[in-house]
């Protein structure tokens, strides 16, 4: 839980003036340099277990990192600075979620730093990564749109795409072609039942012909006025979706990759979209 920006005593007493040091953190500000280290020296050195030792060497591994040969891999990674520490703390998460090996304990402690020192990352919601961090009701309502398109059927795989692009979108090494590709194929997914059921090969640029030819076709509870296109709102975004898209095919010229912050627009206009089309907000008329 992220917690409200209070000022401190001395700024509330009246001794000092107000210092604007609540925004995100990016990198490993100085304040967080030690408590994250000792996060990670709590992971990898309960002991020294060998299943600890073996973690500590695919971390570095993984990171290829060359560990100098008067450390162990463990004794090493303890010490790693700046971003580095945090591709560590990352790649740590990583791999436990992966070996199933999560310890509830550690993650509560590396939240609490995190949120704590107003770090710019969190632990993604799969609690196997760091991610940029948002505002919670931001958050919350992705991941509430990717758990509802995952209970509807015919969504088709519109939950994977949507979580795939989240993550890299803002997971700790941001994809933004593929975050924006996977906001296309997460709504043509939650679409398709919608728009064009009996078309085995749609994409979101045959849909918004299928749009174009037969908009009487329909509607959305939005409530439109006399004389007004009801599903013109829904055809506006999916057309700047599939318009912003500038990597999409190769020509002449160079290919422009998306930009980060414009994969990131996609992903929030694509979890719109899905969620009109899962909740039933657009509808075919009969």
């Amino acid at each position: 839980m992220t917690t409200t920006a209070r000022q401190r005593f001395t700024v509330r007493a009246g001794l000092a003036g107000a210092v604007d040091d609540d925004a995100p953190y990016d990198g490993v500000p100085d304040h967080l340099g030690r408590p994250l280290q000792e996060w990670v020296d709590s992971v990898l050195r309960p002991g020294m277990a060998i299943e600890q030792s073996a973690l500590a060497e695919a971390v570095a591994l993984r990171l290829r990192m060359v560990v100098p040969a008067r450390y162990d891999a463990a004794a090493y990674l303890v010490r790693v600075a700046g971003d580095d520490l945090l591709d560590v703390v990352d790649e740590l998460l990583h791999i436990m979620a992966g070996a199933n090996r999560k310890d509830r304990n550690a993650l509560v402690n590396l939240e609490f730093l995190l949120d704590q020192g107003g770090s710019a990352y969190r632990i993604s919601a799969e609690e196997d990564g760091l991610e940029v961090r948002l505002a919670p009701a931001v958050r919350d309502a992705a991941v509430q749109t990717i758990e509802d398109a995952a209970a509807k059927p015919s969504a088709g795989s519109a939950s994977d795409h949507l979580a795939a692009a989240w993550k890299a979108a803002y997971g700790r090494q941001p994809d933004p072609v593929r975050a924006y590709s996977e906001a296309i194929k997460a709504v043509e997914s939650a679409a398709h039942s919608v728009v064009q059921p009996n078309h085995a090969r749609a994409t979101l640029g045959t849909m918004l012909g299928e749009i174009g030819n037969a908009r009487a076709k329909f509607t959305t509870a939005l409530d439109t006025p006399a004389g007004k296109d009801p599903i013109a709102p829904v055809e506006a975004m999916m057309r700047a979706l599939w318009d912003g898209q500038s990597s999409r095919h190769g020509k002449q010229t160079a290919t422009v990759p998306e930009t980060l912050e414009a994969a990131r627009a996609s992903v929030h206009l694509a979890a719109t979209l899905v969620q009109w089309f899962t909740s039933g907000a657009v509808v075919r008329n009969p």
